[in-house]
């Protein structure tokens, strides 16, 4: 669902809706800003232990508070009423798009948050973390592509009714998802000693203060900035993907399928190859790999003229992010282990949320590029229209030039500033096990 938000929501407001882009941009301005207030703070607040914790869990009551409102307010997204579609006023529409993404916000936040936060905690040596990385980009691959086929099967250009008749099957299906996600999430009573162990010999600090010590730290900065660099490059790369199969290729929606199946094959058939990869040269070094290469991905969208080509730079897109996120997991979480150690007690919540923030920083950056790029270009938000070569070029230019110059930023960052390889990464495990965390 992440995912989708990038890809189509903006689209899907400019071009379907018709909200003018200038008010889009500031809609998508006021959402982050929201995000960013939102996801820290919710991180502080329910990473921490309450009555019912010992007996239901910290991490699983979150997740399952948040679930269902969530997939409710992501239907809500597309199923705008008529009569706020149909008005000659804009604002009904925009302040419906501020208000329903906001509350989607909030209970994305706090299950993406403990999901993540989670994974630290469960799995705890390298090699439990290399495995589970792998297996858990695989198995979801599965369900996602299936789930990505219905927009391309049932939406066309110009339908808003076929939008939210994709929608709705896909929230339908993930509800079948969450009924077998649930059991799944139980916490054993060894996570539940660690959490406590923590908080009964620690004092907590206020939110600033808290706030304030975890930038201090500055693999979690790195790492923090790398992230947010790479997600803006993915969220420009993705939320292009519909311009640039409507106007660039102008190649009706179905077709999308080729490209995503093309991906989904490059991802899933390589995640093999990146874990013993991984096991055998350590899971920083092929992190640095998957930023180098996602540099020279990303250009290739400048000069691809046919479906063909796409399908092919897909394929690739895919084979270079399961290297990527195979290796993102282990990295994330040493990390997560030196901030553990340091504030003597278990915040993962914390730090996920934290990066979250930064994370929702990069959607106010795509919305603030695609504004100023469609107006600089000329883009004719029409879902009949035929786009300028100027408008093509904008395209371009916010589906690969950008996304690898900030691609580029990342793996110099990385490769120059984090530190946690060889002893001092391995002195980790044995640190946590001597304060019994």
């Amino acid at each position: 669902m992440g995912g989708f938000f990038n890809t189509i929501v903006f689209y899907y407001y400019e071009v379907e809706l018709g909200l003018p882009i200038l008010l889009l941009g500031l809609a998508y301005v006021i959402f982050a800003l929201w995000n960013m207030i939102n996801d820290p703070l919710l991180g502080y607040l329910t990473d921490r232990k309450f009555k019912w914790s010992k007996k239901l869990g910290f991490r699983a009551p979150w997740m399952m508070i948040a679930i269902f409102p969530y997939l409710l307010c992501w239907w809500l997204i597309f199923a705008v009423p008529d009569s706020i579609v149909e008005s000659s006023d804009p604002w009904p529409l925009f302040w419906y798009f501020v208000i329903i993404a906001c509350l989607f916000d909030t209970f994305y936040s706090l299950f993406s948050t403990h999901i993540g936060a989670g994974y630290t905690t469960y799995f705890r040596t390298d090699a439990e973390r290399k495995k589970s990385s792998a297996v858990s980009n695989i198995v979801p691959q599965f369900m996602s592509l299936f789930l990505g086929f219905m927009l391309p099967l049932f939406y066309v250009y110009g339908d808003r009714s076929s939008m939210i008749f994709a929608q709705t099957i896909i929230v339908l299906l993930l509800v079948v998802c969450l009924i077998i996600f649930i059991p799944s999430i139980r916490e054993s009573d060894e996570i539940k000693a660690a959490f406590l162990r923590g908080y009964e010999t620690t004092v907590r600090d206020s939110y600033f203060k808290t706030m304030k010590s975890v930038l201090k730290r500055k693999n979690f900065v790195v790492t923090m900035i790398v992230l947010w660099l790479m997600t803006l490059g993915g969220v420009l790369a993705s939320a292009s993907g519909v311009y640039f199969l409507k106007d660039v290729l102008q190649l009706p929606m179905y077709n999308y399928i080729f490209m995503a199946l093309a991906g989904f094959l490059g991802f899933v058939l390589f995640i093999p190859f990146w874990y013993n990869i991984s096991k055998k040269y350590g899971h920083v070094k092929c992190f640095k790999l998957a930023l180098l290469l996602a540099v020279f991905g990303y250009l290739n969208y400048l000069w691809v003229t046919t479906l063909t080509h796409v399908i092919i730079m897909s394929f690739i897109g895919g084979f270079t992010a399961g290297c990527y996120w195979t290796n993102m997991g282990p990295v994330n979480s040493d990390v997560f282990d030196e901030c553990t150690i340091a504030a003597g007690k278990h915040q993962e919540a914390l730090y996920t949320s934290v990066r979250t923030f930064f994370y929702r920083i990069s959607l106010i950056a795509q919305a603030v590029i695609f504004v100023i790029v469609h107006v600089a270009t000329g883009y004719n938000p029409d879902p009949k229209a035929v786009q300028t070569d100027l408008a093509i070029l904008g395209i371009r230019l916010h589906a690969g030039l950008i996304p690898s110059i900030l691609a580029l930023l990342a793996f110099i960052t990385m490769s120059k500033y984090y530190d946690l390889i060889g002893e001092k990464q391995e002195a980790l495990k044995v640190k946590l096990k001597e304060m019994g965390l």
